[in-house]
């Protein structure tokens, strides 16, 4: 299917969203990837690539992360996609239309995976909410941060601290 130039294709539950790239949204994206990256490397961090995920309703869930870092031993599956069980980190940037996506089917989805860290950026609420450790197919309360105020991550898979004072809201 072709996809518009500025647009974003995602499969969520079986249901196709095409949504707008919006600089806000590119602006926080590139902010987490570079601030990770720093301390990881740019071989480890990616934006926009395919991972398939253990999803309830099709088998696999292929999202494309705003933000996925993985292992340093990371492999690629037969398929030449990055697997699941090496991501360490995931961060989504809300976008208005798929919002619900990201802090329902997705956090699930991550959860089952067991992806260590999931860091949602909400431009809309100016907040970010940080899930960690995931047991059962889903996480504990997250820790929510205000733009402006620090994210705390060490102790975490990623161990850093992330800034969030220059993130744009909408």
């Amino acid at each position: 299917m072709p996809v518009p130039e500025g647009y974003r294709v995602e499969i969520v539950g079986g249901t196709i969203h095409m949504t707008p790239r919006r600089d806000t949204h590119w602006n926080i994206t590139f902010r987490i990837a570079a601030a990770v990256a720093a301390k990881f490397g740019m071989e480890r961090v990616f934006s926009d690539v395919r991972i398939d995920f253990p999803g309830h309703e099709n088998g696999l869930n292929g999202f494309c992360p705003d933000v996925a870092l993985l292992k340093a031993s990371a492999k690629k599956d037969k398929k030449g996609h990055w697997r699941y069980q090496d991501v360490l980190l995931v961060a989504e940037v809300i976008s208005q239309g798929t919002a619900a996506y990201d802090y329902v089917p997705k956090r699930f989805a991550y959860a089952e995976a067991e992806i260590p860290l999931y860091v949602i950026a909400d431009p809309y609420q100016g907040r970010c909410h940080v899930y960690t450790d995931p047991k059962q197919g889903d996480y504990d309360e997250p820790t929510r941060v205000d733009f402006g105020n620090d994210i705390d991550l060490t102790g975490t898979v990623v161990d850093l601290v992330l800034k969030t004072d220059d993130f744009p809201r909408d």
